[in-house]
């Protein structure tokens, strides 16, 4: 087991949730813990580059394409997101506050060496290819069997 280790499944495609789960994680690797987290599910919308696109999706994929937010930028609060109001207004408090946007922490999170595994098997479902996910420089793919491997090692886990 490693002394100072966190692993944070992040599971939730709310702004808020994966917000909760940067600065938990950047905080963290402040304080020289190594983080690893496990981006599944509807976290992954928070990983799709609103840049890119891919070609060569079934009709199922297409859909989940469309109907998934595409980045950061699109995420939705867990409560009073009141028809995307709520998530400018955090946005606006937080930039009012110092507070670093998303986008930002996330480029921390790569300058910590923060890792982030991608689950395989929601990408497969999603129908989301690696090609159309941001571009971060400590990210894997691997299965909920690997990340149980982490955790293993953690002293610390969390589900968000």
């Amino acid at each position: 087991m490693n002394q100072d280790q966190l692993s944070i499944a992040v599971v939730s495609g709310d702004f808020d949730k994966i917000l909760a789960a940067m600065v938990i994680s950047l905080g963290a690797a402040a304080m020289d813990t190594e983080v690893k987290l496990f981006f599944s599910f509807w976290a992954l919308a928070a990983l799709r580059d609103p840049k890119k696109t891919v070609s060569g999706k079934n009709f199922i994929s297409k859909m989940f394409g469309v109907m998934l937010p595409k980045g950061k930028e699109k995420l939705k609060l867990s409560n009073m997101n009141m028809c995307g109001m709520g998530p400018r207004m955090i946005k606006s408090i937080m930039k009012k506050h110092g507070v670093l946007s998303l986008e930002e922490m996330f480029k921390q999170a790569g300058d910590f060496g923060i890792e982030i595994t991608i689950c395989e098997m929601s990408m497969d479902l999603m129908g989301i290819k690696k090609e159309e996910l941001i571009d971060y420089p400590n990210m894997r793919f691997a299965g909920a069997v690997t990340f149980a491997g982490d955790m293993g090692e953690s002293t610390s886990q969390l589900f968000i």
